[in-house]
């Protein structure tokens, strides 16, 4: 069985039986990352969309370990640009990688990067179907609530979702309760909340409301683990 831990945000690594994987690593910087960069060792480096608190560290663990960073085409291109080993893909999009398998799914939210004091365009935002070692994992990215949702879950077998909780910038907790109805995940684990004051929810509220609409959430502590 695989395992995942929270390293905070919405940052986490996935040690399966060959490979590990880090999904949106944004470690140095944030005041709530349960491990830095330099800890990091990784096979696969998976980023959501191209905001600072998402690539976070991920080039430089993607360099140190001679990692793959799999993203959406304009940020993978940035990140090839920067000297990283990438693989672009594309919403709705899918391969085979020596792990097992990885979709993208469509996330409402932006994509863009401050270079030079501009704002540069990094593609579309996404989120991902990651299936390790017979396990699927649905990590939504940054995103609000969308009915597509429903899709996902009747077309695939999630085992863990990992769901944005914060507000403001994404789902709140009770679109995120909403978002568990229509995934219907065998476990619901909130992400992307405390980093920030503009962030800063509850998220045993998020698992108590999942568990009053009959589906189990878990609050995963930063630096915790699980296996899944």
């Amino acid at each position: 069985m695989p395992k995942l831990t929270y390293l905070g945000h919405a940052a986490f690594l996935v040690e399966g039986k060959t490979h590990r994987l880090v999904i949106d690593p944004f470690l140095t910087g944030n005041p709530v990352a349960a491990a830095k960069a330099e800890q990091i060792r990784a096979d696969f480096v998976l980023l959501t969309h191209g905001h600072g608190d998402h690539v976070g560290d991920g080039l430089t663990i993607a360099k140190a370990n001679g990692a793959t960073i799999i993203a959406p085409y304009e940020l993978a291109m940035y990140c090839q640009s920067q000297g990283a080993k990438v693989h672009p893909m594309h919403i709705g999009g899918s391969f085979p990688f020596p792990f097992g398998r990885v979709k993208l799914t469509i996330a409402h939210h932006g994509s863009g990067m401050e270079i030079n004091g501009k704002m540069a365009y990094m593609g579309n935002p996404c989120g991902y179907l990651v299936t390790i070692d017979g396990r699927n994992i649905y990590h939504a990215g940054d995103t609000g609530l969308f009915l597509d949702m429903q899709l996902i879950g009747e077309m695939n077998r999630i085992d863990v979702a990992l769901l944005p909780i914060g507000d403001n910038f994404t789902m709140g907790i009770d679109d995120a309760v909403k978002a568990v109805e229509l995934l219907k995940p065998s476990l619901a684990i909130p992400m992307h909340y405390k980093t920030f004051g503009v962030i800063d929810q509850d998220p045993q509220e998020f698992a108590q409301k999942v568990a009053a609409k009959g589906f189990k959430a878990k609050v995963l502590a930063f630096g915790e683990s699980l296996e899944i």
